[in-house]
């Protein structure tokens, strides 16, 4: 084992944070993307195109080294870690994330951002997560919460929960702060050592301040407790912090700091330290004093060594400023100051006022140091047993300090502007060799654990990592890593443990991690302890290098196997240690250049080499794992070479001989042969299967990655499905080919010691998955009969204690098999072979209980046995039928025509899973139905086509033409397939006739269509479809139920927002709009609301039929009793509530007003301010509930604006069908006609006239008048019938005719005209000059039409109407007019 760069979390968007935090490379990089939301994208030129190249060329290492210019810091238990840069920060919490390849992987997602509680020109200049130990008892070992800690450029410290809410601030002296740091409690690892208090130091350029760890635990807790309460009158006052300031002296600059902690000198140290101080007359005490020691890098002297004495000062006492006084004015107002930018007065007016005070510090004298004038320190990193310190300076030089005797020991070169950190590792005492223990008096048998310290250096410049044993050690690691990473080193664990609380403590830390914001992940490093011993002494190393060589020999490749297994066996001897030695085994094993032999060779040198030595020495697990892979390397070297005899042990077999071994008649097996004939046909058309290899080659190292032995016995392993059928297929597939003997391959198998259950299993596994290989080979029935046979009368297979007449759990486990396999053919063929090898074996069983049936043909013995074989032959019985309708209903499934001028939309292409019994047994009453449904989507027939199935019992009497969605399949390959399919639907109806009923199938094709059109409302043809399958539904109740559930769940939500889209904007919305809000185009969505028109005439038609007819009773085929699983459509739908049928009506008239909006585009129309209060309010509520509906006399402006927008649609309809005759004379273009049979507009006016207390009459009048005015007259004599005021029309026809008269001879302008208007009499010509031809819209009227609409008039006008003068003079003008 080597050094190794692990990545144990990622960044969920680090690139987010970068532009929080910077917000100018923000700006950079989406300057050209916001070009695009620009109106003028203007022109593209060379010039253009090259400036910003440049500029991003430029720019490119700010972008990649940002994270260089912010401040970091990580909790030491992966919980939080927070990135600031001047006033703001972002804190990351870790959370589970699915990755892009699927896989769960911690990522850290921002928990926390804003700008931080920071006076005007104070930035962030260093900050530490400390997580803190929870109180509790029942605690787990993860941290109660972690506090940031972050000091500023003004000197103050500020404390801070993970959502950003400050806790407190403290202003302990008035230079930046330019260090935090911190020491948590560790047990000591020996009993002189001394033991460490808890400790949060700050550094600042002339002072360090140290707070008792303590004293902080204590007051961070009860500010957390204050802001939880969030009790903004009631301020509960801390506990004060107990620090201490000491005023470092006799230093240039100070940069860096390390505080070592307490230590007690020898009591040489301590005379010697003395007589340096005091001379020769000093005195010296009886015990050394403790001292408090604080290490300094920085310039003149380039370290400094400071030791404050234990009891010389008292700690001050800070009063504790609560930064908090409610949770709404901390938590959410400082957020919102963060990110909008602004700040309250509350909060700045205090400060200016009350300025803290600030205590003066402690001189603290440099006792001694490294000089070095020219040389200035940059960082210093403790080690983590305080022993050592790493260094570095600005020389490129990394020095490792003895922190006892004030040495640098060692020094690195070539490190410019190096990170440091520390990795201390603990040996296991598991991996020491057993052949050299030895007793030891410590507790152990193995000894003490032994610790090692290795130094991690990163060089940005040269973009590398590497790891280096202490003190003298080479270079154990070394990686690439780039330049642009972050090295973070806590230093610390959990506050707020001590030597009680953190003995059941195991918190998960860790030391070191690499920060890359490039990749956006987070690295750590994981170091072997044995690295760190000499190669003289290790013998784990000697091993470790061993196990190298062995892989590269593994690696050669080599034509002489023989030299190759020599080679490998002296390595595996020389190895020492067990551990390594059992690896280095496996990596043989797991190797492709060994042959077999060389495999067993080499084993069973080990084995017997162990064997040889002292049993007290060996190691019992490792001759054991010998042991056991010589098991199964002898079982596949047997399996191995019966396979390869390749005999040809069986002959081919008739259809009667099949039969025969299935048990069954003739005319059982002739259809069994062609209901697979049919699976097997739907199957190769629909899935394109390969040819495997026929080898049935299995590798050696596969085939033990897949067993394991255990005691006398062999198991597999838990491995995947297709792993257990390349197994069961290296073991039977040569068997059921006939290819090889079964009774050797059963006998080699059974004294292995694999047990029958297990390779019952895998030969199953292998046989329902050579489904095509089975089907295309049914010679294979009698191989499978053989080998079945044989594995039933293995000892443990069927218990002799086992009574007959109970289930037996050997051929339970073969139809649980059958009954989840998704191939239903070769389920079926196996559940038939399984009958008849269990009807055998219990004939057997009868005989041996009953001996004297054998010798006595007596009936009644006969027929006592098959009375107890009953229930397990009930179990066979009901799984062939089970089976046998899954085939039939899988076939139909699997068949499909292919349409070749209609295109298939992505949705309906999808393959649909495969069936089994046990999908069928879950998926409830409706999962037959539901099935069918998803395979008529995708194959979209229409409703026509599944009762065609159901009435046609003879499939040679066929129409010329089958409707398949909208396309009439004339081909004659296509037409074959239908008949096909009608021939497999009708047997799916036989078997299935409770589940597949008509209504019941119709209604889950409904449902099916109306939830892939909610997927995609854009398919309007999906809800079309829909709809019509709903019309096919007969039973009144079932059509009720399920309208009512599309209305509720798919419908009503769509429907309001058109409505409301329509109201605001007041007229029919473009497409824009109706993608926005209501989510589909405006096509889509005309197609939508006519729908609706639909389902609300189904919804109250059948409303109307549930008196007259019985709700349907849902059976259950009897195979199917035992179904279970989500309810059925059906019955839901059956279970929905009444309606109001007035409230449905009301709706109804909604949906056709807003349909006619939108098929016609007209304008100007409000639809919802055709409505009072009441008729507003009752809209979109639950259609079963009693709403106030609008009644009496409505507000006549009211019915003037319905009376408007009814005529508007009737002048539409007719423009259209004009249009529609007369496509040539379309001036503009208009709204397209939908598929479909269009509705009867003017009737539907009418109709709807009659709910809006609208003159009906009026709306006639007016379709006529359009009629004639369009120039349709042969159409307005037959609209005139319906008409009940016949003088209002007359005088209204007459307006018509005399504008028609005044265009022909006023507005042409002939000259016949003019003679013609001469001879007409006064009054005539007066009325003609008055009439306005342009309210014509069709000009373009014979004079002979015309004529017969003034007979029409003069029939319609009585006699002594005042118009009717009028009119014979316009008889006499239009025989003038008329030609002779």
């Amino acid at each position: 084992m080597s050094c190794s760069l692990v990545e144990f979390c990622r960044f969920q968007d680090i690139r987010a944070v970068r532009d929080f935090l910077f917000p100018l490379l923000r700006e950079e990089s989406d300057g050209k993307l916001a070009n695009w939301e620009e109106d003028d994208w203007g022109a593209w030129n060379e010039t253009d195109t090259k400036e910003p190249e440049e500029e991003e060329s430029t720019q490119k290492p700010s972008r990649d080294y940002w994270l260089q210019d912010c401040v970091l810091s990580l909790s030491p238990t992966n919980d939080l870690m927070v990135i600031a840069r001047e006033q703001k920060a972002v804190f990351l919490v870790p959370k589970w994330k699915t990755s892009e390849k699927g896989k769960e992987e911690i990522q850290y997602a921002v928990g926390w951002s804003g700008s931080l509680n920071a006076e005007d020109g104070e930035c962030v200049s260093s900050s530490l997560c400390i997580p803190l130990a929870s109180q509790k008892r029942s605690s787990t070992g993860r941290p109660d919460w972690t506090c940031i800690v972050i000091g500023f450029t003004s000197g103050c410290v500020r404390f801070y929960t993970e959502n950003g809410v400050l806790l407190l601030a403290q202003l302990l002296n008035e230079d930046p702060v330019l260090q935090l740091k911190c020491r948590t409690y560790e047990i000591p690892r020996h009993p002189g050592v001394t033991e460490q208090h808890e400790e949060l130091s700050i550094l600042y350029p002339a002072a360090i301040v140290t707070i008792d760890g303590f004293s902080l635990f204590q007051s961070l807790r009860a500010c957390r407790n204050q802001v939880a309460r969030a009790s903004g009158n009631e301020n509960i006052q801390p506990p004060p912090l107990a620090y201490k300031k000491w005023g470092l002296l006799d230093v240039d600059t100070i940069v860096d700091h390390a505080s070592v902690g307490i230590m007690a000198l020898s009591p040489f140290d301590q005379m010697k330290t003395a007589s340096v101080l005091g001379g020769f007359n000093a005195s010296v005490k009886s015990s050394p004093p403790a001292m408090s020691q604080y290490i300094t890098v920085g310039a003149n002297p380039f370290t400094g060594f400071f030791y404050a004495l234990e009891g010389s000062t008292q700690p001050l006492l800070s009063h504790v400023a609560l930064a908090v006084a409610s949770k709404l004015t901390s938590a959410l107002f400082n957020a919102a100051s963060g990110w909008l930018g602004w700040k309250s007065k509350h909060e700045e007016e205090p400060v200016q006022k009350q300025k803290p005070k600030v205590e003066p510090a402690t001189p603290l004298a440099v006792r001694f140091g490294l000089p070095d004038s020219r040389r200035h320190g940059e960082s210093i990193c403790l080690s983590p047993c305080n022993t050592l310190a790493a260094v570095t300076d600005d020389f490129g030089r990394v020095l490792l300090l003895d922190v006892g005797r004030g040495l640098a020991i060692r020094m690195w070169k070539g490190y410019r502007d190096a990170q440091v950190g520390w990795i201390q590792m603990t040996e296991d005492l598991h991996e020491r060799e057993t052949e050299k223990v030895t007793f030891s008096p410590l507790g152990t048998p193995q000894g003490p654990c032994r610790v090692a310290q290795f130094l991690v250096i990163y060089a940005p410049r040269r973009g590398i990592m590497e790891v280096w044993s202490t003190q003298q050690g080479p270079r154990v690691g070394a990686f690439n890593v780039g330049k642009h990473c972050r090295l973070l080193y806590p230093g610390y664990k959990i506050m707020g443990l001590n030597n009680v609380t953190s003995q059941g403590w195991h918190p998960q830390t860790y030391q070191i991690c690499l920060v890359d914001p490039v990749s956006g992940s987070v690295k750590t490093i994981n170091v072997p302890f044995h690295l760190a011993l000499s190669d003289k002494k290790s013998e784990r190393a000697k091993d470790m290098h061993l196990v190298k060589k062995l892989a590269s020999l593994l690696k050669v490749k080599t034509l002489n196997h023989e030299v190759l297994e020599a080679e490998v066996k002296e390595v595996l001897l020389d190895i020492k240690y067990p551990a390594t030695k059992k690896q280095a085994l496996e990596s043989i094993l797991a190797s492709d250049r060994l042959l077999l032999s060389s495999l067993t060779n080499i084993t069973q040198t080990l084995t017997d080499t162990l064997k040889s030595q002292d049993l007290e020495s060996v190691d019992e697990g490792l001759l054991q794992l010998c042991a056991h892979k010589l098991k199964l390397l002898h079982l596949y070297a047997s399996v191995n070479k019966l396979n390869s005899l390749g005999a040809q042990l069986d002959a081919s077999l008739s259809d009667n001989e099949l039969a025969k071994i299935l048990r069954l008649d003739e005319r059982e097996f002739e259809k069994l042969q062609t209901l697979l004939r049919n699976y097997k046909q739907q199957t190769t058309r629909a899935n394109v299967q390969f040819a495997d290899d026929k080898d049935c080659i299995l590798p050696v190292k596969t085939f033990l990655d897949y067993l394991e032995c255990e005691q006398e016995t062999i198991h597999v392993k838990k491995i995947g499905d297709d792993e257990l059928v390349v197994l069961g297929r290296f073991f039977f597939w040569k068997c059921l080919c006939g290819e090889c003997c079964a009774d050797d391959i059963c006998q080699t198998l059974e004294s292995a010691g694999l047990s029958p259950q297990l390779l019952l299993s895998l030969l199953l596994n292998v046989w329902l998955s050579k489904e095509r290989e089975v089907l295309d080979k049914l010679q294979s029935i009698c191989c499978l009969y053989t080998i079945l046979s044989l594995l039933s009368e293995m000892k443990v297979a069927i218990d002799e204690t086992w009574d007959i007449q109970s289930v037996s759990p050997w051929w339970q486990q073969m139809r649980t098999a059958c009954i989840q396999s998704e191939n239903s053919g070769a389920s079926l063929l196996s559940a038939h072979i399984g009958h008849s090898v269990a009807v055998n074996v219990a004939n057997k069983m009868a005989e041996k209980k009953f001996p004297e049936s054998v010798s006595i043909p007596d009936t009644e013995t006969l027929t006592d046995s098959w009375e107890a074989l009953s229930l397990d032959m009930e179990h066979w019985k009901l799984l062939l039928k089970q089976l046998e309708d899954c085939l039939i209903l899988q076939t139909l499934l699997h068949s499909r025509v292919s349409r070749k001028n209609a295109g298939v939309l992505p949705v309906q292409a999808e393959a649909l899973c495969k069936l089994s019994v046990k999908k069928l047994l879950e998926g409830g009453k409706g999962g037959v139905a539901d099935s069918v449904a998803k395979w008529v989507f995708k194959q979209d027939f229409s409703p026509a086509l599944l009762k065609m199935a159901q009435q046609r019992k003879d499939p040679e009497n066929s129409e010329d033409s089958l409707q398949i969605g909208d396309v009439l399949l004339q081909d004659p390959e296509a037409q074959m397939a239908v008949e096909g399919i009608l021939v497999l639907l009708n047997l799916a109806y036989q078997q299935f006739p409770c589940s597949l009923q008509l209504d019941v199938l119709h209604a889950h094709c409904c449902w099916e269509y109306v939830v892939q059109w909610n997927k995609d409302p854009e398919e309007a043809h999906f809800l079309l479809r829909s709809v019509e399958h709903l019309k096919y539904i007969i039973n009144a109740h079932v059509q009720f139920g399920i309208a009512l559930m599309m209305w509720n769940t798919f419908i009503v939500k769509r429907f309001s927002a058109a409505a409301y889209l329509m109201e605001k904007v007041g007229k029919a919305p473009k497409d824009r709009l109706c993608r926005r809000d209501v989510g589909m185009s405006d096509t889509a969505m005309t197609s939508f609301l006519g729908c609706c028109c639909d389902l609300f005439q189904i919804l109250m038609e059948a409303d109307i039929h549930c008196d007259e007819m019985q709700a349907p009773l849902l059976d259950t085929e009897d195979v199917w009793m035992s179904v279970e699983g989500p309810t059925s459509i059906v019955e839901i739908a059956l279970e929905q509530k009444h309606i109001h049928y007035p409230l449905v009506e009301h709706h109804s008239v909604l949906s056709s007003m807003l349909y006619g909006i939108m098929r016609f585009s007209l304008k100007s129309v409000k639809p919802l301010t055709l409505f009072d209060n009441k008729g507003k309010n009752a809209f979109f509520k639950d259609l079963s509930s009693i709403q106030l509906l609008p009644s009496g006399d409505m507000d006549p402006n009211l019915v003037c604006l319905r009376q408007q927008f009814l005529l508007k649609v009737v002048s539409a309809a007719v423009h259209v069908q004009h249009q529609a005759q007369n496509p040539s004379s379309a001036a503009e273009e208009t709204p397209a006609v939908l598929a479909g049979k269009d509705l009867d507009w003017p009737a539907l006016a009418v109709e709807v006239a009659q709910h809006l207390q609208v003159n009906e009459d009026v709306i006639r009048r007016h379709f006529v008048c359009e009629l004639y005015s369009y120039g349709i007259d042969h159409l307005g004599e037959e609209a005139i019938l319906q008409v009940h005021d016949k003088e209002v029309l007359a005088s209204q026809l007459l307006v018509l005719t005399g504008q028609r008269l005044s265009y022909a001879l006023l507005h042409t302008q002939t000259k016949e005209g003019m003679e013609l208007l001469a001879r007409l009499p006064p009054t005539l010509c007066t009325w003609l000059k008055a009439m306005d031809p342009q309210d014509l819209k069709n000009t373009e009227v014979s004079i002979g039409t015309t004529g017969k609409l003034v007979d029409k008039v003069i029939e319609l006008l009585p006699e002594n109407h005042g118009q009717y003068g009028l009119a014979l003079h316009l008889i006499e003008a239009v025989e003038a007019m008329s030609p002779s």
